[in-house]
């Protein structure tokens, strides 16, 4: 027996009714949560097997928010792998995942539009959008089709 089948004999899968009646939730909204990859499983057929560890990660990332800061809870929603799926619409959390993608540029480097580009899709599909706001939001400065991080800009709390 080689270790990753040691590892699926020795953990424990849910299906999403087991997992709702265990946390005393809801199975539509554990369902929910599974369909949308939140929490990690995998379907089967028609149903979905939720393996322990997922259930465990996913209670970390969501339970006791009240001691992680707004910056914090921003992150947890719209980060994941390291990749931010959508922006949100409210300004004040949209600037803390700009910030996120701002910090992968060194401050008064040039980048050619091509760089700028390359480096904001590894986290986000929409570079134009997110390079215009670096614009807008006075986090960098376009100059003869040239980009540079301010040095000025400070980041938020």
């Amino acid at each position: 027996m080689d270790y990753k089948e040691g590892l699926i004999k020795r953990t424990e899968f849910f299906t999403t009714a087991e997992l709702a009646k265990k946390l005393k939730m809801n199975v539509q909204v554990i369902t929910r949560k599974v369909q949308s990859g939140e929490i990690h499983a995998y379907k089967i057929g028609k149903d979905w097997r939720i393996p322990e560890q997922s259930v465990h990660s996913w209670l970390e990332r969501h339970s006791n928010r009240k001691n992680l800061t707004a910056r914090q809870k921003v992150f947890s929603n719209f980060v994941k792998d390291d990749h931010i799926e959508k922006l949100p619409a409210q300004r004040s959390k949209r600037k803390y995942l700009l910030e996120y993608i701002l910090a992968q540029f060194e401050p008064n480097r040039l980048y050619s539009e091509a760089e700028v580009n390359r480096t904001i899709s590894r986290i986000h599909g929409d570079f134009c959008t997110v390079r215009r706001e670096f614009i807008s939001e006075k986090m960098m400065d376009r100059v003869d089709g040239k980009y540079r991080r301010r040095t000025s800009y400070r980041l938020s709390d």
